[in-house]
């Protein structure tokens, strides 16, 4: 590896550090406040778009542990940090989606009513534009850094992008025609990419092992 080079991968770690960092701070407000609306509306969407911001929180800290590690040393192993936030992370998915599943139909069996959606519209909307810019950001570096993790980081943001676009749509047909099981059908747009998300972390901290073995 020339200086160049080594300077280019030093300057391009630390990006990667830094979007590691930004994407566990802002999931973690994003999912205090949308569990406070969805808990204070009664907006079962916008309650289980909060859960699922704290399950990214987790595999955050598995990206930031791998940025951590291949800084100090490109040939260290995978921790046991990485693999378990990887696990935590799908069995969480895996989780809130049954979670969300009853739920959903227990609102739509006693015709529950969210009492507002309009925070789960300002959330969304916010949602939407940072995780678009964290996706530019994590493919850049990602391509730059031949990264394979940071690239699959990157989707799992874009797939944050859809579940705010789920979000975005149950809250705005709610605010605009107050049928409350259009809440219970975001409810289960949210499960859908939960149960992939889940599926995709636990293949992800098996091909670990494999690799590792």
């Amino acid at each position: 590896m020339t200086a160049h080079s080594g300077t280019f991968a030093n300057k391009y770690w630390g990006y990667a550090l830094w979007l590691a960092l930004f994407t566990i701070f802002y999931n973690f407000v994003e999912g205090l406040v949308s569990i406070y609306f969805g808990a204070r509306g009664e907006t079962l969407t916008l309650f289980g778009f909060g859960i699922d911001s704290f399950i990214e929180v987790v595999s955050g800290i598995g990206i930031l542990a791998m940025v951590i590690r291949i800084r100090q040393n490109t040939e260290a192993p995978r921790t046991r940090v990485e693999r378990t936030a990887l696990r935590i992370t799908g069995a969480s998915f895996y989780l809130l989606a049954t979670g969300l599943a009853a739920t959903a139909i227990y609102d739509l069996y006693t015709t529950h009513k969210p009492t507002t959606a309009l925070p789960g519209l300002l959330i969304s909307l916010i949602s939407i534009a940072i995780m678009w810019v964290l996706v530019m950001c994590k493919r850049k570096i990602g391509r730059g850094l031949h990264s394979a993790p940071i690239l699959a980081d990157a989707n799992c943001s874009k797939v944050c992008i859809y579940m705010s676009v789920v979000l975005l749509a149950s809250s705005l047909i709610y605010q605009l025609t107050g049928f409350g099981f259009v809440d219970s059908l975001g409810a289960l747009g949210l499960i859908y990419f939960s149960i992939h998300e889940g599926k995709e972390a636990f293949e992800k901290a098996a091909d670990m092992l494999r690799v590792d073995d």
